[in-house]
């Protein structure tokens, strides 16, 4: 049996919102490695956040894919 479409949709946006994040964690390292070493090692925690919360993301968007997690109609 397949996703319903609003998990469909629910499993998509995960996707796509750990995507974004770990693009924009790019993005700091890349502006990071022009600064100095301290503020390198700053942004370098921070990306190690940001990469753990898309970690999370991902892994709830695959729990959705198997059936474990799903939207429920509101009542």
């Amino acid at each position: 049996m397949g996703l319903t479409k609003p998990n469909q949709q629910l499993q998509h946006d995960l996707t796509a919102a750990a995507f974004a994040i770990e693009d924009a964690a790019y993005d700091l390292f890349r502006i990071a490695k022009r600064c100095g070493d301290a503020e390198l090692l700053v942004a370098m925690e921070k990306i190690e956040k940001l990469h753990g919360q898309a970690d999370q993301l991902k892994d709830y968007a695959d729990e959705v894919n198997a059936g474990r997690i799903a939207w429920s109609n509101p009542e």
